[in-house]
């Protein structure tokens, strides 16, 4: 028998950022984890954009969660030797006058602080993109290349061997007051839920307002648009390197197609035409699943009946900012630190849970 400060189920971006937090404060951490090229992780784009929305709303603790960040993504960088985080200005194009005009009205109250760089109707030239209406540069953000620095922690995870792929088996789990046992071969303290969405079929968090959400993403080649800032028009176009941008994303909400579809296809590639005058050429789609909350704030916290296990899932489209801050606040939180954010809290779903026969393995 192996035993372990926290079992971590799950291993895309929420589950990794707070098993290095956990690993760097000397917790012995074990990590379960079911490889999915569906997963959102090794999807997304990775943005990290604090003013967002059709109406341009400044996204919640928006300077801390950037300053916290590009901190933690540069340790990662520093661990490994390679880049995964670009800080890339992010030009929101107006879309119509009337955008441009409600954007301007607001801007007389500076309800984004320093992160809009600059509003302009008379845009300089830039490379290949479309400027006629205009746009704001937004500062303080860029994007993290999150499928390759997932890849990067895995493969030191299965090297140390505090990370395995494997599918988790319910069946095999005991939990007692004390712990969890899992497979009569492994105990931990705390087993923390971040499978994404997945914790649909959570036989003790399925009763959370967690949904699937499938976004779509295209790879194009484009050797003619400028590279210097990510473009954001009803979707974004992110610079990969090489000619190479990546095009999203689509939100299609159950019932849910598996795989890539012609409909995001003619979608995306009609958003890149609306932000580039440049010819294209689509290299690769791909598709994956977020796990959306009703009230778009993650849910964190311990189980309402069994303090053993917790969850820390739920970041949806903005997991790449949202993560590490919530991985130190939630690590001080497991320590007994800190108080949960009542913004993040699971208490505030607590009046939908009901005991159901679907928990097992339960021990006394």
């Amino acid at each position: 028998m192996t035993s372990y400060d926290y079992l971590i189920l799950g291993h895309g971006l929420a589950g990794a950022t707070l098993a290095y937090e956990l690993r760097q404060r000397g917790h012995s951490v074990l990590v379960l984890d079911e490889p999915r090229a569906d997963s959102a992780s090794n999807v997304a784009a990775g943005l990290m954009n604090p003013v967002t929305g059709q109406r341009f709303v400044l996204t919640w603790l928006a300077d801390e969660l950037l300053t916290a960040a590009a901190a933690f993504y540069r340790k990662i960088e520093a661990d490994f030797g390679q880049q995964f985080f670009f800080e890339t200005p992010i030009l929101k194009l107006f879309s119509s006058v009337k955008e441009q005009n409600y954007i301007l009205a607001r801007s007389a109250d500076q309800p984004w602080g320093a992160f809009v760089e600059e509003i302009s109707t008379d845009l300089p030239s830039i490379r290949g993109v479309k400027t006629s209406l205009g746009g704001i540069f937004i500062r303080r953000c860029g994007y993290v290349a999150v499928r390759e620095m997932l890849a990067a922690l895995a493969s030191d995870g299965l090297q140390k061997g505090w990370l395995r792929h494997e599918t988790f088996a319910w069946n095999d789990l005991v939990i007692s007051p004390a712990g969890v046992t899992y497979k009569g071969a492994v105990q931990a303290r705390q087993l923390v839920c971040c499978e994404g969405t997945a914790v649909m079929r959570n036989p003790y968090f399925s009763w959370l307002p967690v949904t699937a959400n499938q976004g779509e993403v295209l790879d194009v080649q484009c050797e003619g648009l400028s590279t210097a800032q990510v473009l954001n028009k009803g979707g974004y176009v992110v610079p990969l390197g090489d000619g190479q941008f990546r095009v999203g994303a689509t939100y299609r909400w159950p019932p849910l197609p598996l795989g890539t579809t012609p409909e995001a296809l003619a979608e995306l590639s009609q958003r890149f035409s609306e932000m580039s005058d440049q010819p294209f050429t689509v290299v690769d789609q791909r598709a994956g699943f977020r796990p959306a909350v009703r009230d778009r704030k993650p849910v964190l916290g311990t189980h309402p009946a069994w303090s053993v296990l917790s969850i820390f899932n739920g970041f949806g489209s903005k997991g790449v900012m949202l993560a590490p801050r919530l991985a130190t606040h939630f690590a001080n939180v497991l320590e007994g630190t800190e108080a949960l954010w009542p913004e993040v809290n699971i208490s505030r779903y607590h009046s939908l849970y009901i005991s159901v026969p679907t928990e097992v393995g339960v021990s006394s």
